[in-house]
């Protein structure tokens, strides 16, 4: 589990620094060319890299082992940061509607440019990288962290792109454009932040993730069960909490019963990725002999 997470931590800390670095060129881009848009998605790209630092004390947090107080680990404390990562996104929409509101009443002309349109396509290129990146490495681990953010990095594209489109309307002379464009991305951020919260609210809420069905066809296959019912899952993909309800024969030893049931919970946890601990309840079959 360190050696997991120790990957995270680095995918984490590279995406930072490149998140760091677009951030701050368009952001001296924005101020330069008085270009409203191209300002707000360097605001946008800056919320990313500070988005890394939370992702960072998430995965710290959720590296502490179990204890007393935490029989079930501290995994959910990378869901809760993830939370924190949608705080701040929707912060970032607020001062996002209100720049473009200022820029409603006191209109400034933007300077556009070839370099302009450079530094865009260069910082779009480098947001397709970072998003293909993280994303693939926040499926390969597991991390609601990575995936998350990559939800939020994967947002910029798109903004990226309404930007461009801005600065193309600006040189036709449709400077209204740049306002509207500060919209869209403030409703592209929105969206971001509902399938973060979405997703995070299925696990923290112990929504459940596996299909009833799979979990009694995988019991059934176990010699001695002849039912099998209440099955309830929750927690992350990585780390699955299972209680099932198993009948065995009544006329069953209770060592007979109880290796029934380690039986079952062996085959679930080797058949179903993710899974951390799987509850077994045996119960007599009433149809049995008597």
């Amino acid at each position: 589990m360190d050696s997991k997470m120790n990957k995270i931590k680095r995918v984490l800390w590279l995406i930072f620094g490149l998140n760091i670095l677009v951030s701050a060129i368009k952001i001296i881009l924005g101020y330069h060319t008085n270009t409203n848009s191209v300002l707000a998605d360097g605001f946008h790209s800056l919320t990313d890299g500070t988005s890394n630092i939370i992702g960072l004390v998430g995965i710290h947090a959720a590296m502490a082992p179990v204890d007393r107080e935490h029989p079930y680990g501290h995994k959910k404390f990378e869901t809760m940061a993830s939370l924190a990562i949608a705080a701040l996104l929707s912060m970032t929409v607020v001062t996002i509607l209100h720049e473009a509101y200022e820029r409603m009443i006191n209109p400034v002309i933007p300077e556009v440019n070839l370099v302009s349109f450079a530094v865009m396509l260069i910082t779009l290129g480098v947001n397709l990288l970072v998003v293909r990146y993280e994303r693939k490495q926040g499926i390969a681990l597991q991390s609601d962290i990575l995936i998350s953010d990559s939800y939020h990095t994967g947002s910029d594209i798109l903004v990226s792109l309404a930007v461009i489109a801005t600065l193309i309307g600006v040189k036709l002379g449709w400077l209204w454009l740049d306002t509207v464009a500060s919209l869209v991305i403030a409703a592209l951020i929105a969206g971001s932040v509902w399938k973060i919260v979405k997703h995070a609210g299925a696990i923290l809420c112990d929504r459940a993730v596996l299909d009833e069905e799979r979990v009694v066809k995988l019991a059934m296959e176990v010699e001695g069960v002849q039912g099998c019912h209440k099955v309830r899952s929750r927690g992350r993909s990585d780390d699955l909490q299972i209680d099932l309800h198993i009948q065995v024969n009544r006329d069953a030893t209770v060592a007979k019963a109880h290796d029934i049931s380690h039986s079952v919970a062996d085959l679930v946890r080797r058949e179903i990725e993710g899974v951390a601990d799987v509850v077994v309840h045996v119960e007599p079959d009433h149809e049995g002999s008597e």
